[in-house]
């Protein structure tokens, strides 16, 4: 008698662990699911098995081949285009199907008499004979009605719960004659279940039921899967055991060595070729596969390890599934019924809460918690904020149920009844963001005054004036054309401290988030004038008449970006001709080389109508590139210490708010003007905190950022930075190309270097306990300065990323080549041996 062994599926339910694998192949007992199929088949003398195949069908050949190896001689059937369905894909092997023959899933763990089964189907001359079993809860499967003989009477695909009117269902194993194969069409998609069997009933075939004894568990879905692998370690159902039983309920594989001090309960499983450290606890249920390596301290309670996991020191495993070539870090927790796909990393210290999924080949960083589901990207941060605010891949990292999530952690830190604005650029994939997080906020019964489609520095004027909480700001990310930047903003309407980052955070990852009753829930006003309000303000802070009376003409190219462009109408009325390039929004955001391009044709633009100068604005209206009048691009350090000479020439002894790495041309021009210097941080943040602070600050920010002008907002504005710009070029009477002719010739080089994250510390450590402690600054990284002119070398670790910036800055050019080569050599020295001491540990 011939099998036919039904193994195509893909096993959507069991995700991840069947991403890269065939539902049949995973394992159960250290062994796929089709080989139990196939030991069981050989019991009842069945040892000719054709294999229908169709997801990954190499998996399965590869493992089995010929079957000789386990005492069957298998045949394959590959659907190579489509799949044709449960009984589609025997039709198509009918051929070979020339007597009685037995049709058995893959994905079943059983141990049927299937002896008995198939004399009940000789005894009844039956065409069709369904094997079927009793089950406690049949809403899941497929019912089968019989009468006291066992012939089959109705059948019910899955029903309703008023619809039960048996407990008997279908296995999906059947015993079939080859004559019914004639009802199926060839080449067709077609089930037994929905299509043969109706018709077999309804042309009056015999056909009959035969309730089986035994074990029997569709490995449907993970809790399934967990369920089969206990019942196996208690022998509830008959399998061959892959390995020697050591001892009463532990099965332990050759060449496998278990530190004495090792407590393990039974039942238990260990593979081949483990190793099990010292005082390593394993509770009963665990199942650990070939091939792994457990840390010293590890708690296991029934988890179940596929081969080649590799578990770290201390690390906390509970009821979960760690699949084919995964590591665990030291210290590490993954939860009950949490699963992670094959070849992933979960970082020392990290966290993946009950039930979550993490998708195969994926990181979780060291620290990380995850409480949602890992598909998409490749890594799980340690912290939902980065430099500058909440930042990931557009609808891949930062999705709608994310937003929604995140909304609701952030109105969670926030009383009830507090209101909040919300605001975006004008790309779809913000508008989209904005309102998920708008209907976490309202889910927690914050109230959203929602400025829609706004340029930042707008909203960022109106917040103070509106009684408001805070703000969100939601757009594009400006050097990242795939990714969303999420920014929060405070009561004046500066990015929120870290401190509020840490709450949301914890909101967040602790999912403690208030839930509002339905007369609480959040409500939306669309403030009307909100641009008007920033054009008052805008225009209190300048020389209207100046401007005025300048006849000034500037070149202003939105980049295909433009949000909220009140700038050339505000210009309009006081006389300035602006002529405005590429305001229309495309609907791809605009990568750097696009930007390049489109700022060399801005710079012949500029030339050929003889303007004043140009700009192109970009990051939602916060950031800008100058061109001067002969086409020349003014950016970078030229760019800000250009904007801190024309405001230090306006305004004499006024103090201006820079970056730690901005070069020291800053200090020379202030020494200019007797102006003062603070320098911050290299985040957003801790600019516009210093410059709102501090007294007497005229401009803050650098040309990474954009510049801040306190009086106005706290926040970067490139718009009153043009209207403010032709101001002190008609006041100073100069134009761009001379000021940048008369800026100090300062040399300011950088380069990045790759350092893991575990490094940075002891890296920044080694460098204070190197160098004279009085020519360190600390202020963000560690900048060694030179002590007896304005030269320095800046070490500084990236925020959001595994690198380490250098920035070198001097008068001498040598000096600077020299002094980066030097670090260059020294940083990366240092990295190479922390990252041997870390692998000699492990």
């Amino acid at each position: 008698m011939r099998a036919v062994l039904m193994a195509g599926g893909s096993g959507t339910r069991l995700r991840p662990l069947t991403c890269d694998l065939p539902k049949p192949m995973v394992p159960i007992l250290n062994r796929p699911i089709a080989e139990h199929i196939i030991n069981l088949l050989k019991r009842h003398d069945i040892t000719e098995v054709v294999a229908t195949l169709h997801y990954l069908p190499d998996a399965l050949r590869d493992y089995f081949q010929d079957g000789s190896d386990f005492g069957v001689q298998i045949t394959y059937s590959v659907e190579e285009d489509q799949p044709l369905g449960t009984a589609g894909c025997v039709k198509n092997i009918a051929e070979l199907l020339d007597e009685t023959f037995l049709v058995i899933s893959g994905d079943s763990i059983t141990d049927f008499d299937l002896s008995a089964a198939i004399e009940f189907h000789k005894q009844k001359k039956s065409k069709a004979t369904l094997i079927l079993t009793r089950v406690p809860n049949p809403i899941e499967f497929g019912v089968v009605i019989t009468d006291e003989e066992g012939r089959i009477k109705r059948f019910l695909e899955k029903p309703s719960t008023s619809e039960i009117f048996s407990d008997t269902v279908n296995t999906g194993a059947y015993i079939l004659e080859p004559e019914v194969l004639e009802y199926l069409p060839a080449n067709q998609e077609s089930d037994f279940s929905k299509d043969l069997f109706p018709l077999l009933l309804e042309e009056g075939e015999p056909m009959f039921g035969y309730i089986a004894k035994g074990y029997w568990c569709d490995v449907g879905h993970l809790d399934a899967y967990r369920e089969a692998q206990y019942d196996a370690l208690d022998r509830k159902v008959k399998l061959d055991f892959p390995y020697k039983e050591q001892s009463p309920g532990l099965w332990v594989g050759q060449n496998t060595y278990i530190d004495p001090t090792a407590e393990i309960e039974a039942p238990a499983i260990i593979g081949d070729n483990c190793r099990i450290g010292a005082r390593v606890q394993i509770e009963a249920g665990t199942v650990i596969g070939d091939n792994v390596t457990i840390g010293a301290d590890a708690n296991l309670k029934r988890p179940i390890l596929w081969n080649g996991a590799i578990i770290g020191e201390e690390a906390h495993l509970s009821a979960c599934v760690i699949s084919r070539g995964t590591r665990v870090d030291r210290r590490a927790h993954v939860l009950e019924a949490a699963v992670v796909g094959s070849l992933s990393t979960v970082g020392e210290e990290a966290q993946i809460s009950p039930g979550v999924r993490v998708w195969p080949s994926k990181k979780i960083e060291s620290g990380a918690i995850l409480n949602i589901n890992l598909i998409w990207g490749n890594t799980a941060q340690r912290n939902l904020f980065g430099q500058r605010g909440v930042q990931g891949l557009a609808n891949i990292d930062i999705t709608p149920e994310f937003a929604v999530k995140l909304g609701a952690a952030y109105g969670s830190t926030l009383k009830p009844g507090s209101k909040v604005t919300v605001s975006r650029d004008q790309r779809n994939i913000s508008r989209m963001v904005t309102r998920s997080l708008i209907a976490g906020l309202m889910s927690v019964g914050v109230n959203i005054q929602n400025l829609d489609a706004t340029a930042i520095p707008i909203a960022r004027t109106v917040i103070p004036t509106m009684g408001v909480a805070g703000g969100i700001h939601v757009r594009v990310h400006p050097d990242r054309p795939d990714y969303i930047l999420i920014e929060f903003l405070d009561a004046k309407g500066i990015n929120i401290s870290k401190a509020k980052e840490k709450k949301i955070e914890g909101a967040y990852f602790k999912e403690d988030m208030r839930r509002s009753l339905i007369h609480e829930i959040g409500d939306v006003a669309y403030p009307s004038e909100v641009a008007d309000e920033y054009c008052t303000a805008f225009e209190k802070l300048l020389h209207i008449d100046t401007i005025r009376n300048s006849r000034a003409k500037v070149v202003i190219d939105y980049v295909y970006a433009v949000s909220g462009a009140v700038l050339p109408q505000m210009l309009d009325k006081y006389a300035v001709d602006a002529v405005v390039l590429n305001a229309s929004l495309n609907k791809t955001a605009m990568s750097a080389t696009d930007r390049e391009t489109l700022l060399t044709q801005l710079g012949h633009v500029v030339e050929a109508l003889k303007a004043n100068f140009g700009v192109q604005v970009s990051a939602n209206g916060e950031q800008l590139i100058l061109v001067d009048e002969s086409g020349i691009a003014i950016r970078g350090e030229m760019l800000t210490a250009l904007m801190v000479d024309m405001m230090l020439t306006s305004n004499p002894r006024g103090t201006v708010v820079v970056p730690v790495h901005a070069s020291s041309a800053v200090e020379q021009i202030a020494r200019r003007h007797d102006g003062k210097v603070i320098r911050t941080k290299a985040n957003p943040t801790a600019l516009m905190e210093a410059s709102y602070k501090n007294p007497n600050v005229v401009l803050g920010g650098s040309a990474d950022t954009g510049f801040i002008f306190p009086q106005l907002h706290p926040g970067f504005d490139a718009m009153f930075c043009i209207a403010k710009l032709i101001e002190m070029l008609t006041i100073q009477e100069r134009s761009l190309a001379a000021v940048r002719s008369e800026l100090p010739r300062v040399v300011h080089k950088s380069h990045v270097i790759r350092c893991p994250w575990t490094a940075k510390g002891a890296l920044m450590r080694h460098l204070v306990e190197t160098h004279p402690a009085q020519n360190l600054e600390l202020i963000d990284g560690v900048k060694i300065c030179h002590p007896y002119d304005d030269s320095w070398v800046l070490v500084l670790p990236d925020a959001s990323e595994p690198l380490v910036h250098l920035y070198a800055n001097s008068n001498d050019r040598d000096w600077v080549d020299e002094t980066l080569r030097h670090y260059r050599t020294r940083v990366q020295t240092f990295v190479e041996k922390e990252q041997e001491q870390v692998v000699a540990e492990v």
